[in-house]
């Protein structure tokens, strides 16, 4: 049984104006698949969340400059329309089994 994540590539460099791809295989059984970014010494921002092979919720962020599938049997993938220097960032791709609801005591 798969027991991690895995994205590639490893790292990607590109120029200004160019689409840049990223796939992530999420752990095997995992319904839920969740793109994120981090860019230099700022928190993590959250991008996109999908529920089986349908985007959930996706930021405003994510909708102007992004597109993402998750396609069943086959790579998820992240990819940038055209690449802007605030694009420099750490990429994520997470999975999980179920969502996890939050609770707020206030």
């Amino acid at each position: 049984m798969d027991t991690e994540v895995t994205q590639s590539p490893s790292h990607l460099v590109k120029g200004k104006g160019q689409k840049a791809k990223m796939d992530c295989v999420p752990i095997k059984g995992h319904i839920n698949v969740y793109w994120y970014r981090r860019k230099l010494e700022e928190a993590f921002e959250f991008l996109v969340y999908f529920q089986k092979q349908d985007i959930v919720k996706g930021t405003e962020v994510f909708k102007e400059r992004f597109s993402a599938e998750c396609p069943q049997n086959s790579p998820c993938s992240l990819e940038i329309n055209s690449t802007e220097a605030a694009d420099s960032a750490l990429y994520f791709c997470a999975s999980s089994q179920s969502t996890v609801l939050r609770v707020s005591s206030s």
